[in-house]
Order: structure tokens, then C-alpha cells, then sequence
């Protein structure tokens, strides 16, 4: 019934879902262009039309009654913000604890402009060993869905070149809140 919904949700709001879910188990989902709350609203609709299993981090203040059970069935994790460093060790623990287990979050890790992607994604699919799909959504095309699956004998320049390429077609809802895909220096 609910994946009959997202699909109507899905063709009266004139979205094109495109592309295949992967041929893995576990995965780690790069969902970008990320500039509005709209996103998550209408990849959570892609995600229910295509029944698709995938889990995604939450603000953990959102995990109220009647909220938190309707986010932790939709694949939502709560996370508080605050303490990046234990998130990445968090997920990677889920990847160790399951069998299948997809994963997906935006670099971005904000609707603003930013002067960088955040390095979570890339740190928990290194450290867990899983592969990166890059996932998009595309407001000007009005099209949303699964790319291509990063090659895993890549640098992290040849990973972020081929990111950049990627997602250089699409556009957020709010294009000048989009930033540069580069890592912060170290």
C-alpha cells in the first residue's frame, strides 16, 4: 500500500525515478545534491515507491512520540551531531553487525552553502569496506535516483574527480546553496 502511494506521490509531483539499486549487500548511498528539506522528503518517496531498504541518520531530537517510530520504520537512525566522531563508528558497527545493510547520507551534511563535503561518507565506507553508490537528485530534470557504483582501486582525488563529474549535470532546489565537492584540508 505504501509503496502504491510513493508511486502516486511520485508521478503527480512529475518525478522520473531512474537507475537500478546495486547488485551488493552492503553499500554506502551518496545522496546529493542536498540544498532544502524537500530532499529527504522526496527521496524518502523514492525510496518507499522502489521498496527499497535503505537506513539514513536523523537528528535525534526528531525521535519524539509519534515521530520516532514512523522515522526508525522508514530506516531512520538517530544521531546527535554532536559527537561526529563516534557517528562514523556507529555505522561502520552497523555494517559489521548485519548481513545486508544499505546506508545512505548527504556529504553535504547541511542544506547551506558549504565550503566542503563533510568526510564521514568516505570514512565509513573505507573502514567498513563496502562500496560508494552515488545517488542524486536532480530538481531541473525532476529526476531522482542510482547512479554508478565507485570503482574500489580509486585514490581519493581519482574518487573525488569522479564525484565531481558525476554530479556536475544535476541541480539542487536552491542551486547557490550548493558547494564545492572537496574534502576540508588536513
Amino acid at each position: 500500500m505504501l509503496q502504491r502511494i510513493a508511486r502516486l506521490i511520485l508521478r503527480v509531483g512529475g518525478w522520473t525515478p531512474v537507475g537500478d539499486p546495486p547488485a551488493h549487500d552492503k553499500v554506502v548511498f551518496i545522496a546529493a545534491p542536498h540544498t532544502t528539506n524537500w530532499d529527504g522528503f522526496w527521496l524518502l518517496v523514492y525510496k518507499s515507491a522502489l521498496a527499497i531498504d535503505v537506513h539514513f541518520l536523523a537528528k535525534h531530537t526528531l525521535f519524539w512520540w509519534p515521530l520516532g517510530p514512523v522515522l526508525r520504520a522508514l530506516g531512520a537512525m538517530p544521531i546527535d551531531r554532536t559527537a561526529s566522531a563516534s557517528t562514523v563508528q556507529q555505522v561502520v558497527d552497523a555494517f559489521a553487525a548485519r548481513d545486508k545493510f544499505w546506508f545512505a547520507l548527504s556529504p553535504e551534511g547541511t542544506r547551506k552553502w558549504q565550503p566542503y563535503w563533510k568526510t564521514g561518507f568516505y570514512r565509513i565506507a573505507k573502514t567498513a569496506n563496502v562500496p560508494l553508490v552515488l545517488a542524486f537528485i536532480d530538481y531541473r530534470k525532476k529526476q531522482m535516483g542510482i547512479g554508478i557504483t565507485l570503482p574500489d582501486n580509486q585514490t581519493l582525488e581519482q574518487d573525488l574527480q569522479t564525484i565531481r563529474e558525476f554530479y556536475a549535470p544535476f541541480s539542487g532546489r536552491i542551486p547557490e546553496r550548493q558547494g564545492p565537492i572537496e574534502f576540508p584540508p588536513e
